[in-house]
């Protein structure tokens, strides 16, 4: 929360680099939000913080992707094979597990406060806000 106060707050912070292959955080790098009045965090986690986004006056929308789940599967599939993030068993196993296991992800986020939206609409409510800000210096 602290790291994304501070770009909200200075336009730059640091922040960690994930090893997907070894489930962990292996190292920190500067982000700098270049001036753009607004910025987008992503991730699976990422519903775990809106609420307290919300409180801090820091939210200006939070979405879940909604998917084809079979879509999800294969392309999620495809990029940790071509990745070799892990053993191509592994990957197929784990894939079929999120595969089933989607759906009350979907509802889980929901709960914490993110919208369930298309690609489109996250889209075009990403563009909504930035015409609505002014550029930051």
């Amino acid at each position: 929360m602290e790291t994304i106060a501070r770009l909200a707050r200075e336009g730059k912070a640091e922040v960690p680099v994930y090893a997907i292959g070894a489930d962990r955080r292996v190292a920190t790098r500067p982000f700098d939000v270049d001036g753009s009045p607004i910025f987008v965090a992503e991730g699976i986690f990422a519903a775990e913080i809106v609420a307290e986004c919300r409180r801090r006056g820091l939210l200006a929308g939070a979405y879940a992707l909604r998917r084809p789940r079979g879509a999800t599967f294969l392309r999620r599939l495809a990029r940790d094979l071509t990745e070799q993030r892990k053993a191509p068993r592994v990957l197929v196993r784990r894939g079929i597990t999120l595969l089933r296991t989607e759906p009350a992800v979907l509802r889980r986020q929901t709960g914490l406060g993110a919208e369930a939206a298309r690609a489109r609409q996250v889209l075009r409510g990403v563009a909504a806000l930035l015409a609505g800000h002014p550029r930051r210096r």
